[in-house]
């Protein structure tokens, strides 16, 4: 996840390759933060920008860009707001709610904030602030994601549980209000005989100034003080994000995030947004999820289950402990635009749009008047406000704005279809995939192999573990002597060509740059490491329960087994959780500049994360500007001076001490030329930065070997649409009905094999669900909803609902339709 900020822009060139060019389109990106939309807007009309990199659902602005001959638009349907709250003090054992300087914080209690799904009405929200330019939101599910279509009766009970009441909703808070201690007086919270004063963070570039405003008003009519503090990104983030919650300095923030890839199972949003497992910030370590609910969270973050039916009762579970915990309140998915230049184009995915897509730095050109790519050209991209926390490839910036330029430096060894989700190669010729016999994995693309096997044995010399204090791998002979095994193997072939990539510093490829961020993963999570942070800890140990080995099979050419009891849905998920590259969570970095980090936070001087460094009171390293700047420079000059090779137990056997001070002398040089220590491996290297004018300047990297015209092959997105043909207006009571419905794209019939499943539900006036089933193919664009006597029996007398969900093959946004009858005996 990452946090905010039909025309698709990419076509398909027919009968056209160029072969001469490589790497990037364009020859110069500028990026430039504007996060005042209005302005932004202006500045494309002008002339004076050419993307504007930022979600847009204003429908003034929307009209603007549709009526000028040199705009036009792309939409995505990954983005979405909620209400952030801070929970502290979670622990249900500590009974006073209280911050460290005495504040009351009721959000510490679990039913005020579930109470707050009732409070607000997101119809409201959703129709008079985003003027239908999206839909509501409910749950931690992406309501344009496969799975709340295949969890749509689940969906729409809860919908309709906590559905817009404002009675209860007072009911609940001012009860739980009363066991705080807290007084109503004169119609006015009072604690300890002082105000109950809710600090409301509220964000001001978008519509959740007007959310802010909205929700406050709520509050504030239920007896709350609330105290508004607005802000763009950067001010807001210095206390949501970097302060530790403890210490009061808000209670609600009016958070965004995006999606920026298709996510085909999203059973990890429940760790990742309720659990101290989901991030290192400090706020995610405030959270507490009851032992049962943590559980069923960990199982679908690894994906621990045996058949579907199993993972759909898990997936159930977890929305109803999400719903009573409500650290967070779900309000609207967006549908924006992102407003270009007509003769742009670029890849755009269909969950993050323009910023999350993974593929705009390989896509974006300029195009003649056929349409046609050319080469070379500047583009001028606005976007939301950058840098507001540091640039380190290990645990920094996390906020769009950064990882959009971040990502244009960057190569990963896979890369997400934009329509899809799937994975496809980049520097890998195949995978490999057996899994144990029965377990619910299938494939799609040609580059995995899958097979079902009845057992898998974890050899005795593949690594299962890290021993940070002898600094070595611990070998599944050492750790399990009776034997291991796993339910998942991976054999990846890797594109042996990714030894002949150069770094932006000059330095060559080497295996040692991919296995140190697999190092890394362990040392930093383990006590008896120099850069242990207890942030890390959590997720490691959670990792490791699911974790069963790596294994070198060889090096030329390299040959890894991947060993796990975690699985996917999709065997290509799968493999590409079994690729090592050299792209941390964060960004791309060869090892020898996570390298001056490590020496530099093993002195104590900065810290990779925001938690650790707020805990040791250190700096949040960052490798493009500010004081780290100087600390990291002393650590590459110490890395010189003796050679240094970090994890020599392992790394020592592909870097010589020559190598190493050959390539941090490339870096030392690249610091001196550029003023900083961001290297990556894309088709964009980092030319300059200004962090006081938020700029930042990339320019395209001549060396990188791809023909530009690799990633040019994505078409419009096939998204299905549906026509009820015939619907009844009135429906007999116990009385059989057929209701067919046309599935078509651009009035063709969809392929029926390229069709997942079309699923019907019926409701009742009350919103009950009465039926659930499959609708059955009839032929050409037609699929027949059979609505038997005995299900028509069940519907009391008055209006009646009848939904279509359909889920693609082919892209993974699902449709939904709907009509009303009146039932009648």
């Amino acid at each position: 996840m990452w946090r905010k900020g039909l025309i698709f822009l990419l076509v398909t060139f027919v009968g056209f390759s160029v072969l001469a060019r490589t790497g990037a389109w364009v020859d110069e990106v500028i990026f430039f933060s504007e996060p005042d939309n209005d302005k932004a807007i202006e500045m494309l009309i002008a002339g004076e920008a050419d993307i504007y990199a930022y979600a847009v659902s204003r429908p003034d602005l929307f009209k603007k860009v549709v009526e000028d001959p040199n705009l036009t638009y792309s939409s995505s349907y990954g983005l979405y707001t909620e209400l952030t709250f801070n929970p502290y003090p979670a622990d249900p054992e500590v009974t006073v709610k209280e911050f460290k300087n005495g504040m009351l914080n009721p959000f510490a209690v679990p039913a005020i904030r579930e109470a707050m799904n009732w409070l607000i009405d997101r119809n409201y929200i959703v129709e008079e602030i985003y003027k239908g330019l999206a839909i509501t939101r409910y749950l931690p599910l992406t309501p344009t994601f496969p799975d709340y279509a295949k969890l749509i009766d689940k969906a729409r009970e809860l919908e309709a549980k906590y559905a817009h009441n404002p009675e209860k909703a007072k009911e609940v808070i001012f009860a739980e209000m009363e066991k705080l201690g807290a007084e109503l007086v004169d119609g006015k919270w009072y604690y300890k005989g002082e105000p109950v004063t809710i600090i409301f963070l509220i964000r001001t570039e978008d519509e959740r100034k007007e959310i802010g405003d909205y929700v406050a008003g709520l509050l504030e009519g239920l007896g709350f003080t609330v105290d508004r503090r607005y802000g763009i990104s950067r001010d807001l983030a210095k206390c949501w994000i970097f302060t530790d919650p403890a210490e009061g300095c808000f209670h609600i923030y009016t958070a965004g995030w995006v999606s920026t890839y298709i996510s085909r199972d999203q059973g990890g949003n429940f760790d990742f947004f309720y659990t101290k497992r989901g991030w290192g910030a400090p706020l995610w370590q405030a959270y507490y999820v009851k032992p049962e609910a943590d559980e069923v969270f960990k199982k679908l973050a690894y994906n621990d289950y045996e058949t579907l039916d199993e993972r759909a009762e898990l997936m159930k579970k977890a929305l109803d402990y999400a719903m009573e915990n409500s650290v967070r309140v779900w309000l609207a998915n967006e549908s924006p635009m992102f407003a270009h230049h007509k003769d742009l184009g670029v890849a755009v995915d269909l969950a993050g749009g323009v910023y999350g897509s993974r593929l705009w730095a390989y896509t974006l050109q300029w195009r003649d008047e056929a349409g046609n790519p050319k080469e070379g050209g500047t583009v001028r991209i606005a976007i939301g406000e950058m840098f507001n926390e540091p640039w380190n490839p290990v645990a920094g910036t996390n906020w769009i704005y950064d990882q959009m330029p971040i990502r244009g430096t960057g190569n990963p060894f896979v890369l997400p279809d934009p329509f899809t989700g799937l994975f496809h190669p980049q520097r890998v010729e195949k995978a490999e995939v057996y899994v144990l016999e029965g377990l619910p994995v299938g494939k799609t693309l040609d580059w995995v192999s899958l097979d079902f096997v009845d057992e898998i044995r974890v050899p005795e010399d593949a690594w299962v573990d890290w021993d940070a204090g002898a600094q070595q791998f611990v070998t599944a002979g050492e750790k399990f002597p009776e034997g291991l095994t796993a339910k998942v193997k991976v054999v990846v072939h890797y594109d042996m060509s990714f030894l002949e990539d150069t770094w932006h510093d000059g330095s060559n490829y080497s295996i040692a740059d991919i296995l140190m961020s697999f190092i890394l993963g362990f040392d930093r999570g383990k006590e008896e490491s120099p850069i242990f942070d207890e942030a890390v800890k959590p997720d490691l140990e959670a990792w490791l329960e699911y974790f069963k080995g790596l294994r070198i099979v060889s090096e030329d050419p390299l040959v890894i087994e991947y060993y796990t009891d975690s699985i996917e849905l999709d065997a290509e998920w799968i493999a590409a959780g079994a690729v090592l590259d050299a792209f941390y969570s964060q960004g791309p970095a060869p090892w020898h500049s996570i390298a001056i980090g490590i020496l530099a936070e093993a002195a104590g001087e900065v810290a990779f994360s925001s938690d650790k460094a707020d805990k040791k009171g250190v700096e949040w390293v960052s490798y493009i500007a500010g004081p780290t700047l100087d600390i990291l420079k002393k650590y590459l000059q110490k890395a010189i001076d003796e050679g240094y090779i970090p994890y020599a137990s392992v790394l020592g056997k592909y870097i010589s001490k020559e190598e190493a001070i050959a390539r941090y002398q490339n870096l030392l040089n690249w610091y001196e030329s550029k003023g900083h220590f961001w290297v990556g491996d894309g088709v964009f290297y980092v030319d300059s930065v200004d962090t006081l004018a938020r700029t930042i300047t990339l320019k395209r990297f001549e060396a990188f070997r791809d023909p530009a015209d690799k990633w040019l092959r994505f078409a419009e997105p096939k998204i299905a649409s549906i026509d009820f043909i015939g619907a009844p207006e009135v429906l007999e009571i116990g009385k059989g009905a057929v209701i067919p419905v046309n599935i078509t794209y651009k009035e063709e019939p969809y392929p029926p094999e390229e069709i997942d499943f079309v699923k019907y539900l019926l409701f009742d006036a009350e919103g009950n669900l009465v039926a659930l089933g499959t609708a059955e193919y009839f032929g050409g664009p037609t699929w027949n909803v059979v609505l038997t006597p005995e299900i028509t029996a069940k519907l009391p007398e008055g209006t009646a609902k009848l939904e279509v969900a359909v889920s693609s093959k082919v892209v993974a946004i699902p449709s939904f339709s709907s009509i009303e009858f009146v039932a009648v005996p």
